[in-house]
């Protein structure tokens, strides 16, 4: 008699397990066993499935040490190791790519170029120290240029433009946007490293109540914070894309600012909150301070 037949003759579960010649205690035993799944096994499948949901937000840059911090904050005690486990069994992981050039274009060295910062990245509240930079995106014709301007406080880019010329004549409009978006009323400093753009006369005027800063020469590590977010855009964005055309690139770039690490991505020197995350509290605690 072949299976078809059995089912055909003998609907019932006691039927098919008389034909078979097992109990119907044991069948009932045999399917709890395939079924269930113990709590251990649902917690990870769960947790997978959170790791997952994280790293799509994150636009699958985050790797095993963000997701942990991010499990953690939602209140999941769990292990970087077994983060980093779980995402190999899933096959995800972080998307790195590393490219380096530099774009600044030395104009003079003159001892007016004073580094006030002096590699004090840590400024006290929003809108104390800003800094500057531009860095290069290739496209298929060439490359345009982003120029970002950095809180340091909290690391967030405050503005940016991306032109398809260093020209000093797209960082003037992008300061004053960047003035009037912040409601400056204290005294700031700004930095940047000693490219053309930044020692100009034009440059001069329209940061006339701000104070100077100035890398050493061809010393990157005095502008570190917004280096390495200029890397950091690279290598976990735009070398993803073979762009073609300025929008495209004007796109990514914003996709990445505006909609990821100003808002999302969690930053170490944020206590793992997002920028405007940190912002955010800060102006709470101002507020508080005023009411109290």
């Amino acid at each position: 008699m072949d299976v078809q037949h059995a089912l055909e003759s003998h609907p019932s579960i006691n039927g098919m397990c008389d034909y078979v010649g097992i109990s119907r205690s044991g069948y009932y035993q045999r399917e709890k066993r395939h079924n269930h799944q113990s709590p251990r096994k649902l917690r990870k499948k769960f947790i997978q499935g959170e790791i997952k949901a994280i790293w799509h937000k994150s636009l699958c840059i985050y790797g095993a040490g963000k997701i942990t911090q991010e499990l953690r904050s939602k209140g999941y005690k769990i292990a970087e190791r077994t983060v980093g486990k779980y995402m190999r069994e899933l096959g995800i992981h972080a998307v790195y790519l590393t490219p380096w050039t530099t774009t600044t274009r030395n104009s003079k060295f003159d001892k007016q170029l004073i580094n006030i910062l002096d590699e004090q990245f840590n400024p006290l509240r929003p809108n104390a120290v800003w800094c500057i930079d531009t860095t290069y995106i290739p496209v298929h014709d060439g490359f345009v240029y982003l120029t970002s301007i950095m809180d340091l406080y909290s690391r967030r880019i405050i503005g940016w433009d991306l032109s398809e010329t260093l020209e000093v004549s797209n960082v003037i409009p992008l300061i004053e946007k960047t003035k009037h978006s912040r409601h400056i009323s204290k005294p700031l400093i700004m930095h940047s490293d000693r490219g053309s753009q930044f020692t100009s006369e034009a440059y001069n005027q329209v940061t006339a109540n701000m104070t100077l800063s100035y890398s050493k020469k061809a010393y990157p590590w005095d502008n570190a914070c917004i280096e390495s977010f200029h890397a950091l855009i690279k290598r976990e964005w735009i070398n993803r894309f073979k762009i073609h055309l300025y929008s495209e690139a004007k796109r990514l770039v914003f996709q990445y600012i505006e909609t990821f690490y100003n808002t999302v991505r969690i930053h170490s020197h944020c206590g793992f909150k997002s920028p405007k995350q940190l912002e955010d509290e800060y102006q709470t605690q101002i507020q508080n301070l005023v009411v109290a």
